[in-house]
């Protein structure tokens, strides 16, 4: 269950393995969910003429999305090579209909194509971050949690925002126990070999699903839904669920911990969803203050 590291870095999930395989499933349904996501958090219908940049750019669905409602600029990054490769098949599969067009590139060499450009690159690496410009809209949804040095990779994202631009970021809540829990879990699922990790990711797999499907019941909803069409985030219930259990490093803040570190650094708190004081992200829109 390994990702590529480099010395004196925590293991990393492979999280680019299972956005490949989500790749399979992405349609025109999933990324108008991932639109609609957007708009949604952002607070805004489009983003034309707007510059995005996407930290942990995992499948790339996002970073299509904001191409999609008019982004001028996209550039898309994640330290999962993987999850770059999946981003550039994702761009190509869909540029037929997309207003850009792909060209060739290099391994290794940074991709400028009409407008999205998508890289290998480490957040908490600052040479990396030097060569960087600063945007409109930087957005890292459930990912710099996952750094091993979330308040570091907070600050480093944090300055990556125009002055008057949005930061969009979702982080883990912090639970009591549950927060203790789940690291224990998740160290645990990285540290066992392929066949015994898949058992226990299909375990929770099963155990989520049954609950998800009494719940759903309950509620009037179709039980079946959630597993064949696009979730809230164009996202399915099953590679959700690979990326909760494995994702490592983990860690977790309260909401009004990661309020203060920005207002501390010259944001305002413009929208908060939490998650309602379960597991899972809650996600903050801040505006930087002008300079």
């Amino acid at each position: 269950m390994e990702s590529e590291n480099e010395p004196g870095t925590p293991q990393r999930f492979a999280f680019g393995k299972n956005w490949r395989r989500f790749l399979e499933h992405v349609d025109e349904e999933r990324i108008a969910a991932a639109e609609d996501s957007l708009r949604r958090l952002l607070r805004r219908e489009e983003l034309i003429g707007a510059t995005f940049l996407d930290i942990g750019c995992g499948s790339g669905l996002f970073s299509l999305a904001a191409r999609q409602l008019g982004a001028q600029r996209v550039h898309s990054f994640d330290f999962d090579t993987q999850s770059v490769a999946c981003a550039r098949e994702l761009r190509r599969r869909f540029e037929q209909t997309r207003p850009f067009k792909d060209e060739s590139w290099e391994e290794g060499a940074e991709e400028k194509l009409s407008g999205w450009t998508i890289e290998r690159g480490d957040i908490l690496d600052a040479e990396y971050r030097d060569r960087l410009p600063v945007a409109d809209v930087v957005y890292s949804w459930g990912v710099l949690h996952h750094t091993g040095h979330m308040w570091r990779a907070l600050e480093a994202a944090a300055e990556l925002v125009a002055p008057e631009g949005l930061l969009c970021i979702a982080i883990y809540n912090q639970q009591p126990f549950l927060t203790g829990y789940w690291k224990v879990v998740k160290r645990l699922y990285n540290r066992l070999p392929g066949p015994l990790a898949w058992c226990l990711s299909g375990a929770y797999y099963l155990f989520s699903s049954s609950v998800l499907f009494v719940v759903d019941l309950l509620r009037g909803r179709s039980p079946l839904a959630r597993h064949r069409g696009a979730g809230p985030r164009g996202m399915n219930h099953y590679h959700d669920v690979v990326d909760w259990i494995g994702g490592w490093p983990f860690e977790a803040a309260k909401p009004e911990e990661i309020f203060r570190f920005f207002r501390d650094r010259g944001f305002t708190l413009q929208e908060l969803t939490t998650c309602g004081g379960r597991h899972g992200c809650n996600e903050f829109l801040f505006r930087r203050h002008g300079s």
